[in-house]
């Protein structure tokens, strides 16, 4: 019997998290204390495209990021084919909302940054869904529609970041200090999330603090709806796996029954 996996939201950072031993120590346990999926479904804040649309299988990584290290620019993640999974998740979508098969995008750093440090050895299919809007409500059903999957032994992630006021930082450090704006964000979204609090989290632009400063475009907080639409209860309160900040942004993660 395949083991009914949990779904994720984890923030992903840039390649330099690669070489960041705490947090990529803390994903790697994340990883571990998980059951071994039969595949991985993930969602980036780095591919926003309506409708659905599916990566590639086995196509070379987006490399959509510049200012890094060389080395970056060479890295793999050759994982292996996902195209059953692919045509699972067309199946499961109405008809009326078709799935475009995007037959040459691989996987961008919003999926392969944390998944290099989850699942190194890459021996785990893996499939890259668009983001096709920011509208919580359609997120959510999103999600449910995607939920039978778990019971097929799928890992569900939306992977953004909690934080992402990247034009109001001024210090990149990793250790910098931490924004008024992120923190009272990243509090008010860890007592939401501790609630089950749904609506809350989405009227996220209304209700929360920091606000617009923690998200003056919202792709790296909307993936979030797809995890609480794939639980089991959206509003039952999931585990905070991952907490702390880095270059002051909230890397705060939600893992869901």
């Amino acid at each position: 019997m395949t083991d009914r996996m949990p779904a994720l939201y984890i923030g992903h950072g840039a390649p330099p998290l690669l070489d960041d031993s705490v947090w990529s120590g803390q994903l790697a346990s994340l990883a571990s204390g998980l059951p071994v999926p039969s595949a991985i479904l993930i969602v980036s804040a780095h591919w926003e495209s309506a409708p659905v649309t599916l990566s590639a299988s086995r196509a070379p990584l987006v490399y959509d990021f510049g200012g890094f290290a060389p080395k970056y620019y060479t890295m793999t993640y050759k994982t292996p084919d996902s195209s059953a999974l692919a045509r699972r998740v067309a199946a499961m979508m109405p008809s009326d909302e078709p799935v475009h098969q995007h037959r040459s995008r691989g996987l961008d750093h919003g999926a392969c940054v944390p998944l290099k440090v989850m699942y190194p050895n890459a021996d785990i299919p893996v499939l890259q869904m668009s983001l096709p809007t920011h509208d919580p409500v359609k997120l959510l059903a999103l999600g449910e529609r995607l939920k039978p999957l778990r019971d097929e032994g799928v890992l569900i992630i939306g992977s953004g970041f909690l934080t992402h006021g990247l034009p109001f930082l001024t210090d990149w450090s990793i250790d910098a200090a931490v924004p008024g704006w992120s923190h009272d964000f990243d509090a008010w979204a860890a007592e939401a999330m501790a609630r089950g609090d749904v609506d809350a989290l989405a009227a996220y632009a209304s209700k929360a603090p920091g606000m617009p400063y923690a998200h003056p475009t919202v792709e790296h907080y909307t993936p979030l709806f797809v995890t609480l639409g794939a639980a089991t209860t959206p509003d039952e309160p999931g585990a905070q796996v991952i907490d702390g900040f880095w270059l002051g942004l909230s890397k705060r993660s939600l893992q869901v029954a």
